[in-house]
């Protein structure tokens, strides 16, 4: 079948800045190899929402043939962004990037409805860009969840009413000690040091996922390296930047190569344990690429940026203090396995635990999180969720944990699980290396 043909136009209907290129999308041959692997075709069968049928109307849309209007907002915002069809493309065709660009143009021309406007300036602008205001915002969330407001108004069926009963159980329970204080600090190496490593702690995972941050901190630690967990570090952005929100998450780029400056220290690796976080640290060379004074900075940031599960498996695990015993199944993160292209260390690292591995079917396939998709397309990430609970069932019986490598994985599967009474344990790889060490 043939490519994408250019069709000639005096009039784009993207603008300047951040638009998808000619040289980007024009390297999709058209063949249709990314269909099956696409969650959104897989469940609605419709070429506009493939991953080629994305990429015509973004030609259209370049082409001024097609407008930037509620058909093409519907279809460019019903892509997870996991990144399947990059894995299967045989062209290299950089789909995250058209995409992310995609939506950049959206923000650039759409006015979205006023609520949503207001929660996403309060997300994006404000909770997540300063860290004062997301502690404030956990404190409050963790008041709901513990008061017994939660409860009577679980009860009372407003939220059924409202139409938020779904997206409101997949709020994660809020931490009773944050992390926050621990940015900042230095934890020394036990036994012989072999290096030094940076630790980016994330946003939500400060207030939702602390536990994980400090299993985090003691695994590297134990295993011969200083963590230093640096301060005035800001949340990666790799929210803002699926949003279409780029300037926004350039400028959180830049605030977290200049405290990784401000350092001064010559680090080993920049650790992260969220893939969603590190496959958008790696990437901040293609957001900052047009940027003079920090190009070259991103390109050494991204060089040195890990999975903490990558890193681990790279330098080797020191013999554990106890084993782990027993079966649990693998859930491969899409921004670990496509983005990251890391299939085989954390399953490495849990059978240097002692674990054995029941293959979960279809572990490559999204779980519907997919950052915030399962809060503003939550239909379909159910669907893409229920699909992923029948794939644990067959498994279910044979193992003691559920185990994976993303925070948004985890809520997702937790809530999967929870809905359908399945009485099994979400956790990240480096909760049950704790365990071991």
């Amino acid at each position: 079948m043939p490519g994408l043909v250019q069709i000639e136009s005096k009039h784009s209907n993207f603008a300047t800045l951040d638009r998808p290129t000619w040289e980007m999308y024009s390297t999709c041959i058209h063949c249709g190899l990314c269909l099956n692997h696409c969650p959104t075709y897989r469940v609605l069968g419709t070429e506009m929402d493939s991953p080629r049928g994305r990429i015509y109307q973004v030609l259209q849309v370049d082409a001024g043939r097609l407008a930037i209007g509620d058909s093409f907002v519907t279809h460019i915002d019903r892509c997870l962004g996991c990144l399947a069809c990059e894995t299967a493309c045989p062209s290299g065709v950089p789909y995250g990037h058209i995409v992310e660009r995609a939506r950049a143009q959206i923000e650039q021309h759409i006015r979205r409805p006023l609520l949503t406007r207001m929660a996403r300036w309060y997300f994006f602008q404000k909770a997540l860009r300063d860290f004062h205001t997301l502690s404030r915002t956990a404190k409050l969330l963790r008041w709901y969840q513990r008061s017994g407001l939660r409860t009577v108004v679980r009860k009372s069926g407003v939220l059924r009413m409202l139409g938020l009963a779904e997206i409101e159980r997949l709020a994660p329970k809020i931490d009773d000690e944050f992390f926050f204080s621990e940015i900042g600090t230095l934890v020394p190496a036990e036994g012989e040091r072999r290096g030094i490593v940076a630790f980016h702690a994330g946003c939500i995972t400060n207030v939702a996922f602390a536990g994980l941050n400090r299993a985090t901190v003691r695994v590297l630690s134990k295993n011969g390296f200083d963590v230093y967990i640096v301060p005035r570090q800001r949340c990666c952005g790799a929210l803002h930047a699926h949003s279409g929100l780029r300037e926004d998450a350039r400028l959180l780029a830049r605030r977290n190569i200049r405290a990784m400056k401000d350092a001064a220290r010559d680090f080993d690796a920049i650790i992260t344990n969220s893939a969603g976080c590190g496959s958008h640290m790696k990437d901040y060379v293609d957001l900052l690429s047009d940027d003079p004074e920090y190009r070259e900075a991103a390109v050494s940031f991204a060089a040195r940026t890990r999975d903490v599960t990558e890193f681990l498996a790279q330098v080797g695990l020191r013999e554990p203090r106890r084993r782990a015993t027993g079966k649990v199944t693998y859930q491969d993160p899409c921004h670990l396995l496509n983005a990251q292209r890391i299939r085989q260390a954390p399953r490495d690292l849990l059978r240097a635990a002692g674990l054995e591995i029941a293959e979960l079917p279809h572990s490559d396939q999204c779980c519907g999180s997919a950052g915030t998709y399962n809060l503003t397309q939550n239909h379909l990430s159910r669907q893409l969720l229920a699909a992923k609970m029948k794939d644990v069932q067959t498994v279910a019986h044979d193992v003691h944990t559920v185990v994976t490598a993303n925070t948004g994985c985890m809520i997702q599967m937790r809530a999967g699980l929870a809905s359908r009474g399945i009485d099994l344990p979400v956790r990240h790889v480096v909760e049950v290396l704790n365990d071991c060490f």
